[in-house]
């Protein structure tokens, strides 16, 4: 039985080389051989604790990656430059022309134009459907289905998967179950519950800080020594590489998560009570009112709450627009992409993170274009943030109806 994924962060310990409390920054591109053989060996994969060169891994981001693999409750992980280099990566390494996946139908942009847009010319067909339906799943799986991949939270709709039910028809069609945990890292292991692969972008909670681009993968050792392998593996040959000094600040930054996702979780549990008490179309997983709040509260591994991401559907974009600017203008927030920072981030998920669906598939999955995605963040007194935000959409909304007139 694994330790509470926040116990297992705290209880990390790498000595740096001179005894510090933080581990040595590895600011070498290439590594120095003792024997000519060794050199060889590492090349044929033989040499265990040599390093090669950091495009195919470095103490430090080994550092990060351990730490990570300790967080999701899995063998080993690797690190990338970028969450979508992960995505891209892992899919590439399971797949080839000919293969088939099933996704869901809510997920991040950029993986969706990934899969719709970019796969097929490397002849991999992608079928999206509702991941809260174990039957649409079971229905879209075809014989050369390779991987079932949804998000554990999804953005921005905020669905959550049953990772049991999912695993065993992954097990069933000998599929790859991979799960994407960015929005719910220490709250939520999905490797516990039966998935193959957990993929996070560390850009967003997981750094917290908003000043790095970086992802990581979390599976068994055998994949993520396939995925460094120099001869085959695409973390190694795609280039996609963390540099050394950015793992070691994202590193630093784990340490405080679960109590910035307690935060994040705590304030926006609050907010979404409150403006759901006003009559507001909020969706937020800790709710009462959200579908699959049960569920997500059974596969909970922490107490850190429900997570820091809400929307409020505003109906139409033209008032979504005008509360953004105006809490941007009070300095309730800022109008910006991404997710996880100490300041409340805000963006109409319909005309910029998911703007690579069409807007006919939006409307399908129910994506309204006034639906605004809230990040929200470690605000101290959360209820007078309540009280402007509050005034700042009333302000809104008389102004709207005074145009009317």
């Amino acid at each position: 039985m694994s330790k509470h994924p926040a116990k297992e962060i705290q209880d990390l310990q790498f000595f740096g080389e001179y005894g510090g409390v933080n581990p040595s920054i590895s600011d070498s591109s290439t590594y120095t051989f003792m024997t000519a053989k060794s050199m060889s060996d590492t090349f044929e994969g033989e040499t265990e604790g040599c390093f090669l060169y950091s495009r195919h891994t470095s103490p430090s981001n080994l550092y990060l990656s351990s730490a990570l693999a300790k967080m999701e409750n899995t063998e080993d992980a690797t690190v990338f430059a970028s969450g979508m280099g992960a995505i891209t990566s892992t899919i590439l390494q399971i797949c080839q022309q000919g293969d088939h996946i099933v996704a869901s139908r809510t997920i991040y942009g950029g993986t969706y134009a990934f899969l719709k847009n970019v796969l097929p010319k490397f002849g991999i067909k992608t079928t999206f459907v509702d991941f809260t339906n174990i039957e649409d799943i079971n229905k879209a799986i075809t014989a050369n289905t390779k991987i079932l991949y949804c998000e554990s939270i999804s953005n921005p709709l905020l669905e959550v998967v049953d990772f049991k039910l999912i695993s065993e028809l992954s097990k069933k069609h000998k599929t790859k179950f991979v799960v994407d945990n960015t929005f719910s890292p220490i709250m939520l292991q999905p490797a516990n519950h039966g998935a193959d692969v957990v993929i996070h972008s560390l850009t967003k909670f997981i750094n917290g800080s908003s000043d790095a681009v970086a992802g990581a993968v979390c599976a068994s050792s055998e994949f993520i020594e396939n995925l460094k392998d120099v001869n085959t593996g695409l973390a190694m040959l795609l280039g996609q590489t963390l540099d050394s000094l950015r793992a070691a600040s994202i590193l630093k930054n784990l340490r405080t998560l679960p109590i910035r996702m307690q935060k994040h979780s705590q304030n926006a549990q609050y907010l979404a009570e409150q403006f759901e008490a006003l009559g507001y179309k909020v969706s937020y997983p800790g709710l009462k009112s959200h579908p699959q709040h049960q569920l997500l509260s059974n596969y909970l591994s922490s107490q850190t709450g429900y997570g820091g991401l809400m929307t409020i559907d505003f109906g139409t974009i033209d008032k979504a627009n005008a509360v953004m600017e105006m809490m941007q203008h009070q300095n309730l927030g800022y109008l910006a992409v991404s997710l996880g920072f100490y300041k409340t981030l805000f963006s109409a998920s319909g005309t910029s993170t998911s703007s690579e669906i069409s807007e006919e598939e939006q409307q399908e999955m129910g994506l309204s274009s006034g639906l605004v995605r809230f990040s929200i963040g470690l605000d101290h007194d959360i209820k007078e943030t309540f009280t402007q935000m509050k005034k700042a959409i009333k302000l809104v909304e008389r102004d709207k109806q005074s145009s009317s007139v």
